[in-house]
């Protein structure tokens, strides 16, 4: 099991942080302003707003805040200017980080990373420390209720994905980033209830993580994906499923 698909696991278990604590639609609305400013306000000829847009219509974000944001980034509209940027580290245990950002403010966002990463056991590292434990592939989730198994497959193959894998409540199906929207579509055209779609880093191999050093892991990616300024959070870790009995 992936490092991801664990944290996506424990995630789906404590209730989806980001819906949890409102921070969901302050991600997205980010995420489809800066796609607008780099392409275009057109989503047929911009595949990252394409699917900016998709993920807020999955959050049921209103038409008009998903208008306001795109207007926002082609200037139509007033607004902040955000710069991306990724982080890499080392967690507690020598799991590997990697942290997607978009922020007005590099110095004060890195100041805050670096502080979490100390608070928690981790420490911030130079570009390209870990990106190579990682690589890129788009990432589907879907509902595992009254889901066979073989036509899933079939279908996947037909829709231009690669793979899948079973976790407790859902299906993980991977493709090459460039499909991660045709795949999507043609998933949801067959009828299968999406539950999430993402371009995501996913580990070429995972650390084994237990004892103390699960809660301390734990702590720092909730922290990470807490902050204001943090998009996404990527790590390698792969925690027994006996270690998280009691984890709230």
């Amino acid at each position: 099991m992936s490092g991801h698909s664990k944290w996506s696991t424990i995630k789906r278990k404590k209730g989806a942080l980001d819906q949890k604590r409102g921070k969901i639609f302050t991600k997205i609305i980010r995420e489809i302003t800066i796609s607008a400013r780099l392409g275009s306000s057109d989503e047929n000829a911009n595949p990252r707003l394409r699917k900016a847009i998709l993920t807020a219509k999955a959050a049921n974000m209103p038409a008009d805040n998903i208008k306001r944001a795109i207007q926002r980034g082609t200037g139509e509209l007033p607004g902040v200017s955000y710069e991306e940027a990724i982080f890499e580290g080392y967690g507690p245990g020598g799991v590997a980080i990697m942290v997607e950002v978009m922020t007005d403010n590099r110095k004060r966002t890195v100041a805050e990373l670096r502080h979490l990463m100390t608070r928690y056991g981790g420490n911030l590292g130079e570009p390209g420390c870990v990106a190579w434990m990682f690589e890129k592939k788009g990432l589907i989730t879907v509902n595992k209720d009254d889901v066979n198994e073989d036509i899933l497959f079939e279908h996947i193959i037909e829709g231009g994905g690669e793979d899948f894998s079973e976790e407790e409540d859902a299906f993980e199906i991977t493709t090459a980033p460039e499909h991660l929207i045709d795949v999507h579509e043609y998933l949801e055209k067959q009828g299968f209830a999406i539950r999430n779609s993402e371009i995501e880093m996913l580990p070429k191999n995972t650390v084994r993580v237990t004892g103390s050093v699960v809660g301390k892991v734990l702590k720092l990616m909730e922290s990470l994906e807490d902050h204001d300024d943090i998009q996404k959070v990527h790590a390698n870790f792969d925690i027994p499923d006996e270690e998280l009995v009691g984890v709230e």
